[in-house]
């Protein structure tokens, strides 16, 4: 018989399966990633993101038609301006935010499949727990009827 107040080595943190300790700038770095994929993935990040290529649309309007040109500052039509929110949007958005992203997914996908498999470990063992009491059960109701037809 087992002791039902120890340890069993299939109830498990979801931490201990996530034994491959990361140190220093691992560490940081996945930190990082998690805190901006997380902060990315907020509407307030969806708000910035329309205001950053709405910027872009008087611009837009002007090129298309000169009518719209004295509808819209100049700053703001300016090739420079224009310039500075294709750089924002295709390079820093694209090619530096994306693989930050893909960091921060990879390691929230770790901690998740850890967590799936505790929990099926746990209810492994719960399961097989269960099946031996329904077995211990059975057997006390047989031999409380063997000891019914003794009497």
């Amino acid at each position: 018989m087992m002791d039902r107040h120890a340890a069993n080595k299939n109830v498990i943190n979801p931490k201990a399966l996530l034994k491959k300790e990361t140190a220093g700038i691992s560490r940081f770095n996945n930190a990082l990633a998690v805190k901006i994929t997380k902060g990315v993935g907020s509407m307030w990040s969806a708000y910035l993101f329309v205001i950053l290529s709405l910027m872009s649309l008087p611009a837009i309007l002007a090129t298309i038609s000169s009518g719209f040109k004295q509808d819209f500052p100049k700053w703001l039509i300016a090739t420079s301006m224009i310039t500075l929110i294709a750089w924002i949007s295709q390079n820093f958005l694209q090619l530096v935010l994306l693989p930050i992203i893909m960091v921060g997914q990879n390691v929230i996908q770790g901690q998740q499949d850890a967590k799936a498999e505790t929990d099926h470990r746990t209810l492994t063992y719960l399961a097989n727990l269960q099946e031996e009491q329904m077995l211990e059960l059975k057997n006390q109701g047989e031999i409380l009827n063997y000891l019914k037809k003794k009497l």
